[in-house]
């Protein structure tokens, strides 16, 4: 062998013992470092699970109150649409009052009595609508309110403070605290 070749094999040889070095080193620490211990590997994993259900039930919890407060709304605002088709009808009822009161009809004891049906009709229309909760909204010498009224029309009146509701031309309901329908007004300038 010539001495570079003896040279070369040196240098590999020692090429390969530097590589084993680190390889050897990892070891060693592996084996000085004590093994994890199971109970602590456990404990861990256990409260991680616990949390992890923790978490499952509040989220449950919070689904279950979310579908009763669901459920509640549906059945508290179900009617709506029918309860906005009977706000014509009360209109209706209102409109023949108010031409009967202007003295559209002569007074006679078969009018009086047709008068004091309509009356009764619609007091009891009134009546059962605020029992599932259709309230009418309050308008008249009221402030205007763009949440409750619709103004029409706005008008100069002299002694009446500006915003102030003059007359109510189309009542206004709310169907327990939602609004059914604004109430169409005319407004002071």
């Amino acid at each position: 062998m010539t001495h570079d070749q003896t040279e070369q094999e040196n240098n590999t040889e020692a090429a390969a013992e530097a590589a084993k070095q680190p390889e050897q080193a990892q070891v060693q620490a592996e084996q000085e470092q004590p093994a994890a211990d199971p109970v602590d590997i456990l404990t861990k994993e256990r409260d991680g699970l616990k949390d992890q259900l923790m978490r499952m039930a509040a989220e449950n919890e919070n689904i279950r109150k979310r579908m009763e407060r669901e459920k509640q709304e549906a059945h508290k605002y179900a009617t709506t649409s029918f309860a906005r088709d009977l706000l014509a009808v009360v209109d209706n009822f209102k409109r023949a009052m108010a031409a009967l009161d202007d003295g559209a009809a002569e007074e006679t004891s078969s009018t009086a009595t047709l008068i004091e049906g309509i009356k009764l009709t619609r007091n009891e229309l009134l009546s059962v609508l605020k029992r599932h909760g259709i309230k009418e909204i309050e308008s008249d010498n009221q402030k205007f309110d763009p949440n409750l009224h619709q103004a029409m029309i706005e008008i100069e009146v002299e002694g009446v403070e500006a915003g102030t509701i003059v007359e109510t031309y189309q009542a206004g309901y709310h169907l327990n605290d939602r609004l059914l329908r604004p109430a169409m007004v005319s407004v002071a300038k």
